[in-house]
């Protein structure tokens, strides 16, 4: 039977003229955000963005989110009246903004069409990684920056990282927590809030020097594990579990490897025989084993992991697929493991 349906690519490209159109228009009418109509105090906003220059002519008042690490950061910041919605989830929100983040239209679980993301008419665009932002993703950036829609990437993603291959791309130099505090930055300047921005990164440095106050980890081995057990990945040395590891001055027992979650065999891991097993947590249901019960449950019955000493001794550590990702729950992700390793006797 012939479908009536009007096919996919001319429905995005009439979304994307009425986008066009919406946004001229709006340009046209002098609206800069301001509750005044007055230009607001340092805009228009230029940054340095991801190999990219963006231009914000005025704090958004509109914005969508569409991965959680990024909402998380305009949350935080009290922007939760300025987010038209949000999209790509993979753990309940973070503790604290549940309230905020109930008010907050959620367009999809996962990665939303553009589509979607275009019937918000949003005034801004945020996203945590760059393969968001691009084919296969959501949309290229230019396709929203025709429109007049300022894009943002989180700089974790991009300084110091080649997305240029395949999966989650490689490090080419170690993160750093400074990446994270420069998304805040960034975010609350794009906003107008910047010292709301100051504050959050004043908060975050405190909780990482009070986590790692007197912990000396050095004997202690750790297996970071994402997803996914058939080919699970793993965290290679420099990405958010190497920051983790880093602070504590434990060892990855993957630091050989850049790319930042490498598929590894079981095989392989038992051969390492990590001291401690640092598992994520995910409530999404995209891959095998995504929850710690499942990867743990995997772990304690398969015969080539079932030997390794971490598993015979159970010490494991729950991470939110966010702690295990460059993201403010990072700092999260660092508490724990140091509380896991002085439970363990593994921290001094």
């Amino acid at each position: 039977m012939l479908s009536t349906a009007i096919p996919a690519p001319i429905r995005t490209a009439a979304l994307l003229a009425a986008g066009l159109l919406l946004f001229t228009a709006c340009g046209e009418s002098g609206s800069t955000g301001a509750a005044d109509g007055k230009k607001a105090e340092g805009f228009p906003l230029t940054l340095k963005n991801c190999g990219r220059t963006v231009t914000v002519k005025a704090p958004p008042q509109q914005a969508v989110s569409v991965d959680q690490g990024s909402t998380e950061i305009l949350l935080s910041l009290g922007l939760a009246d300025r987010l038209a919605g949000t999209a790509t989830w993979s753990d309940p929100v973070m503790k604290g903004l549940e309230k905020a983040n109930a008010g907050v239209e959620r367009i999809s679980e996962n990665r939303p069409s553009s589509e979607k993301v275009l019937d918000k008419e949003p005034d801004f665009l945020s996203a945590s990684f760059a393969s968001t932002l691009a084919k296969g993703g959501v949309a290229p950036r230019e396709q929203f920056e025709k429109l007049g829609v300022p894009t943002y990437i989180s700089p974790a993603d991009c300084v110091g990282k080649d997305n240029s291959g395949s999966g989650d791309g490689a490090r080419t130099a170690p993160l750093t927590m400074d990446s994270v505090y420069t998304e805040v930055r960034e975010l609350a300047q794009v906003f107008g809030v910047p010292e709301r921005g100051d504050a959050l990164v004043k908060k975050l440095r405190a909780r990482v020097e009070k986590a790692t106050d007197g912990v000396d980890a050095s004997d202690a081995s750790l297996l970071y594990w994402f997803s996914d057990s058939k080919a699970p990945y793993l965290a290679g040395c420099c990405g958010a579990p190497g920051v983790i590891t880093k602070e504590l001055g434990a060892k990855n027992v993957f630091d050989d490897t850049h790319d930042e979650w490498p598929q590894i065999s079981w095989e392989t891991v038992a051969d390492r025989n990590p001291d401690v097993l640092v598992i994520g947590d995910l409530s999404r249901t995209t891959q095998t084993a995504e929850s710690a019960e499942k990867k743990i449950e995997f772990l304690e019955s398969n015969p080539v992991t079932k030997t390794m000493d971490a598993v015979k001794n159970r010490r494991y550590v729950l991470l939110s697929g966010q702690a295990m990702n460059p993201t403010i729950r990072t700092v999260e992700g660092l508490e724990r493991v140091a509380a896991g390793l002085r439970d363990f006797g593994l921290a001094g």
